[in-house]
């Protein structure tokens, strides 16, 4: 899936290299926000380690799926997204939590959050620098740029300006004004508090890998993507009476025009229960143990079990 998408999306710019911007920005929109947002989701496997048995495989086939972004944040993604699990909603830690600056900039308005999630890839890039215990460089964060600046040089040279633009315009759309843009709301929004996570079951789980199925994640964050589904079968009476969204469409639009929704609309902690900053991220736990903690099911906490207790 990840070579195949990758070489879609090269395809395509190919495709488009001398046709009109319009065009480029048609194709961006409908067939490549879909390529590189299904990357987005299989570079999320990888961080999991849910595609080859070594992490470094998982980590190779993350830098290879982040070849079309651009940018390199496959690695990167790795680090924070593990912290994520462990530590939902600390603000030194979590950097799925928008920073304090950012929610006052962005403020309520309609203009304001369409502008945010237009330049949602920016605004993420200034939230590392605030978070603790996480190393801004490795080596293999090192490998991640050297590959991407390589491959970005190859785009702009070989095939052309414009089939770099179109998979600039991709990796955008993907992540902000678009309706898979709404996964970011999806995940963690208060559109039901005091709920934190919620599932979406929606078409588009069909071409993101099921990441919509995002309580299913949290709750059992080693089971990979093709059988999510059947954890809510399995237990229904777990999942089917939280909140769900089954429209990203809609909740789209419901971010951008509903004014009692911004980005403090956020569950956000400064106490870790007693789990040191630097932990090692164990986040699955027994199913059954997992089941009997009301607080991890219904506003899933996603920490390790002493976090748990301790909330």
């Amino acid at each position: 899936m990840i070579l195949g998408c990758v070489s879609l999306q090269v395809g395509v710019g190919a495709l488009v290299k001398n046709s009109p911007w319009w065009v480029i920005l048609l194709a961006a929109f409908t067939v490549g926000a879909c390529a590189s947002h299904a990357l987005w989701t299989l570079i999320h496997e990888c961080s999991h380690n849910l595609i080859f048995s070594k992490t470094y495989l998982n980590t190779l086939a993350a830098i290879v799926a982040n070849l079309p972004h651009l940018l390199p944040s496959a690695v990167s993604f790795q680090r924070y997204h593990m912290k994520h699990h462990a530590f939902q909603g600390v603000y030194d830690l979590d950097a799925d939590l928008p920073s304090y600056w950012e929610a006052r900039l962005v403020g309520n308005s309609a203009i304001g959050k369409s502008l945010w999630l237009l330049l949602f890839p920016i605004f993420q890039v200034t939230r590392p620098p605030r978070l603790r215990e996480i190393r801004m460089f490795d080596r293999w964060i090192v490998v991640n740029f050297a590959v991407q600046i390589v491959f970005d040089v190859a785009i702009y040279m070989l095939i052309g300006p414009k089939a770099f633009w179109y998979l600039a315009a991709s990796f955008f759309f993907s992540v902000g004004l678009h309706p898979l843009g709404a996964r970011w709301i999806q995940e963690h929004y208060l559109v039901a508090a005091p709920q934190e996570t919620y599932s979406y079951y929606g078409p588009f789980n069909k071409i993101a890998f099921n990441v919509g199925y995002h309580n299913e994640h949290h709750d059992l964050p080693s089971v990979p993507w093709n059988r999510l589904p059947l954890i809510r079968s399995e237990a229904p009476e777990l999942y089917d009476s939280l909140v769900y969204h089954t429209s990203w469409t809609k909740l789209l639009l419901k971010f951008i025009f509903d004014p009692s929704i911004c980005l403090f609309s956020r569950q956000s902690r400064t106490e870790r229960g007693r789990v040191p900053l630097s932990a090692e991220v164990k986040p699955d736990i027994d199913f059954l143990e997992q089941s009997a903690i009301g607080a991890g099911r219904r506003s899933n906490l996603s920490a390790p079990p002493a976090a748990l207790a301790k909330h």
